[in-house]
């Protein structure tokens, strides 16, 4: 796995250039934000960890996508007592539960990875765990939260937006890695919490595919204004259509 520190407090761990896991250094040890993927970057994501000196004594999970619990079940089974949360609405799709609330948009099917590991604990909206505040961003999956650090305002942004093939919000085409974009639920509601991930004026932008960005707010803006582009010419099209 490659290293990469964003100041004293956050390092981003990488795998094959492409899934990225994170560390955030707290008083009591290691907050672990994702666990990357195949189950074999567990034993990994821990040498990293003892190299830098401090242990995993929480594991927070952005969504339930492979690249981001691939190894949650291996964590598990060596750290037992290291509590994990994910959201509510998270936990039933890693429990295996993929129907949608007669509330949610119903034109995409959800995705999940089932998971063995059961959450200690639940996130929801403005909870602090250390110096993270867990806010909810559904879109790319119907249950999605980042973290925002509360210390220095850096963002740990899961899959909301993507840097790796170009900036981009979630659901938007990157022809370099699609990926993202196939795996996302809703392009409106991801939409809708790029626009609330921006208004919390990030001074750093961590996301689970790509480099880290500084000062991310102008590179979001103009991703949050493609995606804008993109469906209100879809909207157009539907209603001439009509």
């Amino acid at each position: 796995m490659k290293v990469t520190a964003a100041g004293d407090n956050l390092f981003q761990l990488t795998y094959l250039g492409m899934v990225n896991c994170y560390l955030v250094r707290e008083d009591d040890g290691f907050t672990l934000i994702d666990t990357a993927w195949p189950a074999s970057q567990a034993q990994a994501i821990l040498a990293e960890a003892k190299k830098l000196g401090l242990p995993i004594v929480r594991i927070l999970l952005t969504h339930d996508h492979s690249d981001h619990v691939g190894s949650l079940d291996a964590l598990h089974a060596a750290l037992p007592d290291v509590p994990v949360a994910i959201s509510g609405r998270e936990a039933r799709l890693m429990a295996g539960d993929v129907s949608l609330d007669p509330s949610e948009p119903q034109d995409k099917k959800l995705g999940n990875y089932p998971c063995q590991t059961k959450p200690t604990f639940l996130l929801n909206e403005g909870d602090r765990i250390g110096s993270l505040e867990v806010v909810f961003s559904p879109g790319h999956s119907v249950g999605h939260v980042a973290f925002l650090d509360t210390r220095d305002r850096s963002l740990i942004a899961g899959d909301a937006f993507q840097t790796l093939g170009g900036v981009a919000v979630a659901g938007t085409f990157k022809p370099l890695f699609p990926l993202p974009a196939l795996s996302t639920w809703n392009k409106g509601i991801a939409l809708e919490s790029a626009r609330k991930l921006l208004a919390l004026q990030p001074s750093l932008l961590a996301i689970g595919h790509g480099r880290m960005l500084s000062q991310p707010q102008a590179a979001m803006e103009r991703a949050i204004y493609v995606l804008e582009r993109e469906l209100s010419q879809k909207q157009r099209e539907q209603m001439h259509v009509a």
